[in-house]
């Protein structure tokens, strides 16, 4: 009976509950507020804001959750745009089956990347994951697929399930609404799962996983290859978006960007990224006009946000309330 009072004490595959009520309340503000806001905002904005979400928030599993910071989730992200558009546009298949392409292609690769990848920690394991973005880049710039600077240009937004013509904006809205905000459950369920819970442990004090008899290097690549797989579903909707696949996706600087989404907003909380995705797009659709003193004035409001909140604004609204956010 101790044994078992000091392995429940332990072993974080104890330590799961359900959802508490205040994440139910935030859920169904935030689905509500997503239904009305395509009434109140060019529903093209608010469909890009939700794909970067979606994208900050399969990065923060891997950094906030899994502690590997990737330098080059921009290669799944931007590689399944490519594959979705491509199979929009030369096989033909419809939205979902065009969005399920993409994001299988992303774990494929993630997969591949995260098992070499793995095998270094720290600065070595960031720079190994960007210099194989990198490639991924170039394979972009000069494949015959994918257009080279060109890009993938005029995909077909085609008939959900075949049935439902997404060309209108607002049917095409509420398809992206659905897919991003499914994908947000499902990392939420990921975390609080047994397995997020081990993610948790070995991203503490992995010599004190390990002891527990976790194999630390099979979660990290399930992790490496389950945000992958989650960045690629927001980039090939991005991509069913803007009827475009193109370099910019798979830059390094994109890969830049979802890094600074998901420590504006606040790394390892489940609201954050979905905080700071809003807020960065939402400076570069409205500072547009600026032109390229947009970067400028991220990297200032990034400046300040990191001296101001350290854990981020949700971690320290999280920190205030005394709530896991």
């Amino acid at each position: 009976m101790a044994m078992a009072d000091k392995k429940t004490a332990t072993d974080p595959m104890t330590q799961t509950a359900g959802m508490p009520m205040l994440h139910k309340v935030i859920f169904a503000v935030l689905l509500a507020g997503l239904l009305v806001l395509p009434f109140f905002v060019y529903p093209v904005f608010a469909m890009k804001v939700m794909c970067f979400a979606l994208f900050a928030a399969a990065f923060n599993l891997l950094l906030g959750f899994g502690g590997l910071l990737s330098f080059g989730h921009a290669a799944y992200f931007g590689g399944a745009s490519y594959i979705a558009a491509h199979a929009a546009k030369v096989w033909g298949l419809t939205p979902e089956l065009s969005v399920l392409c993409g994001a299988a292609a992303a774990g494929v690769l993630g997969f591949v990347i995260g098992s070499l990848a793995i095998r270094r920690q720290g600065i070595y394991f960031a720079m190994v994951t960007l210099a194989f973005a990198q490639m991924v880049y170039f394979v972009a710039l000069q494949a015959d697929f994918t257009g080279g600077e060109d890009g993938i240009q005029s995909v077909p937004r085609g008939d959900l399930f075949g049935l439902i013509p997404l060309a209108d904006n607002m049917a095409l809205y509420f398809f992206v609404l659905a897919v991003t905000f499914c994908g947000i459950l499902l990392l939420y369920r990921i975390v609080h799962s047994p397995f997020g819970q081990v993610l948790k442990a070995i991203r503490e004090n992995e010599p004190r996983a390990i002891s527990l008899g976790y194999d630390v290097n099979r979660y990290k690549l399930i992790v490496f290859t389950l945000s992958a797989t989650m960045a690629g579903v927001a980039g090939a909707t991005k991509a069913q978006v803007f009827q475009l696949a193109s370099l910019t996706d798979v830059h390094w600087s994109m890969s830049g960007e979802v890094v600074l989404m998901t420590l504006l907003g606040g790394m390892g909380t489940i609201f954050g990224p979905l905080v700071g995705a809003g807020i960065i797009v939402t400076m570069q659709n409205y500072l547009a006009t600026f032109g390229a003193w947009v970067t400028v004035i991220q990297g200032v409001i990034f400046v300040i946000g990191v001296l101001m909140f350290r854990e981020g604004i949700v971690g320290v609204l999280a920190r205030w309330l005394k709530r896991p956010l």
